[in-house]
C-alpha cells in the first residue's frame, strides 16, 4: 500500500495521539527522565505538527521512486532526519515551552522510544486492527 498525503497524515495525527503519548506519559510524569511536566508532551505535539508538513514532502519523494513506494529503510532515514531537524531548530532557533537547553540524551531516548513504538505500530496493529486502512491509502476518513 503506498499512503497518500491525507492518509500519511491522519495515520501521523492516529499514532502521535495513541502510541507517541502512551509512550510520553512516563516521561511527563517524571518517571524515565528530569525533563517532566508539559515538555515531553510539547515535544510530541511539535513533532507532530512537523511531521505534517514533512509527510508532503516525503508523498512528493515517492512519486521519484519507480514503485511509489516508501520502504521500512526510509522510514528509519526519515525518523533519523525528523530527530536532527527537531534538535536543530530547538536548539539553535528556539520554541516555545521547550528549553534550549534541553537533556540531549533523554531527547534521544523519548524520540527514540515514541518512534520504535510508532514504526511498530503502523508495521503490526494498524494492519490486524485495521485492515482497509492499508488498502484506503493509510486513510480512515475518506
Amino acid at each position: 500500500m503506498t499512503p497518500t498525503l491525507y492518509g500519511r497524515w491522519q495515520t501521523r495525527i492516529f499514532l502521535f495521539a495513541t502510541a507517541g503519548v502512551l509512550v510520553t506519559l512516563p516521561f511527563a510524569l517524571g518517571l524515565l527522565g528530569v525533563n517532566s511536566g508539559a515538555v515531553p508532551l510539547r515535544v510530541l505535539g511539535y513533532l507532530a505538527i512537523f511531521g505534517l508538513v514533512w509527510d508532503y514532502g516525503y508523498t512528493r519523494l515517492q512519486y521519484y521512486r519507480w514503485d511509489r513506494d516508501w520502504p521500512a529503510a526510509f522510514q528509519l532515514a526519515a525518523g533519523v532526519w525528523e530527530a536532527l531537524f527537531f534538535v536543530a531548530i530547538a536548539k539553535f532557533i528556539g520554541l516555545p515551552g521547550i528549553d534550549r537547553e534541553f537533556p540531549l540524551g533523554e531527547f534521544f531516548l523519548h524520540y527514540s522510544l515514541v518512534w520504535l513504538s510508532i514504526f511498530t505500530a503502523s508495521q503490526t496493529l494498524m494492519r490486524v486492527l485495521f485492515p482497509r486502512w492499508r488498502f484506503h491509502g493509510g486513510q480512515f476518513f475518506k
